[in-house]
């Protein structure tokens, strides 16, 4: 847990709370969460809506409290999806000001050091609400870039051939971009719930409001693109397969076609009746040369109809 003071200096680190600072807290303790509920106050059911990672994108104001729970982009450790989102809550009250996120992520440190390195200015509580809007579509944006990088190392891979692992590559990221999505989605109804608190209208920065949606809707734009992008290509390698495997399927069946061929006349020829060359001395070579030229008769057809 680390505490700020917010000013027209940036951000200034504090060992112990003071009013008008921003207390972080990431993958809270114990300790952090008492001192939460029972020292700031914070209601303990808004705490446990922000532990839950499929939480969604909501403002709640209770007796006093003002609680927004926002979805940032999360860098997953887990193999099998490489791009999730997370709620970051947001508790507001007077002159407390919590944020509250259950995972480690690249978003917050790095929003805390520009701020740090820039000394932006910050004039209340809301200017610093829609500081975190802005960088979490930043970092949609960053991620975003990452998710195209991935998709054109594994378009090159397919070009080469046809594999497995790179077919769920595509699924993996196509399922990020589903996440991403369904977040943007639901950081810009937030977004829209939050300019509607007219009590609150008076100590909003309309020009940092204008940033943030330009900034959320490149985000969702991009995301959607890049949906769709990876939808068209994965319908494209879908239809390129199932061409291959008719193709295959055809070569195999004019081969067994061919090689039915010659099995047919020694068929013909090996039955226990008069055929005319049971007594003839080259009865197997006349089978034989009769089989080889139904087969090479076989090849010229398939190839001449391009089966082959």
């Amino acid at each position: 847990m680390r505490t700020f003071l917010v000013g027209k200096v940036g951000f200034v680190e504090k060992k112990e709370w003071e009013p008008n600072c921003w207390i972080n807290v990431v993958a809270p303790t114990r300790e952090d969460l008492r001192f939460l509920t029972d020292e700031m106050g914070v209601p303990e059911e808004f705490i446990d809506d922000i532990e839950d990672v499929d939480e969604r994108s909501r403002l709640e104001i209770e007796d006093g409290w003002t609680l927004m729970i926002m979805r940032i982009p999360y860098k997953s450790v887990d193999t099998s999806i490489p791009f999730i989102t997370v709620p970051l809550g947001i508790i507001i009250k007077g002159e407390v000001f919590v944020t509250v996120c259950y995972h480690h992520t690249e978003m917050l440190p790095d929003f805390i050091n520009f701020v740090i390195r820039k000394n932006l200015e910050l004039a209340n509580n809301w200017d610093l609400v829609f500081r975190l809007f802005l960088s979490s579509s930043v970092w949609y944006l960053k991620y975003l870039k990452q998710v195209n990088a991935q998709m054109h190392m594994a378009e090159v891979e397919l070009e080469r051939s046809i594999r497995n692992e790179e077919l769920q590559r595509l699924l993996k990221i196509e399922k990020s971009l589903v996440f991403f999505i369904t977040s943007l989605r639901g950081n810009d109804n937030l977004l829209m719930k939050m300019k509607t608190l007219r009590s609150q209208r008076q100590f909003f920065d309309d020009d940092l409001v204008e940033d943030v949606e330009i900034e959320l809707r490149q985000a969702q734009d991009s995301a959607r693109i890049y949906s769709d992008i990876l939808s068209g290509t994965m319908d494209a390698y879908a239809s390129v397969i199932s061409n291959n495997l008719n193709i295959v399927m055809k070569r195999l069946t004019s081969i067994s076609i061919i090689l039915m061929l010659p099995t047919l006349v020694a068929s013909l020829y090996g039955m226990n009746v008069p055929n005319s060359l049971e007594n003839n001395p080259y009865g197997f070579l006349i089978a034989l040369l009769i089989s080889f030229l139904f087969s090479v008769f076989g090849f010229v057809i398939f190839k001449w109809r391009h089966w082959i």
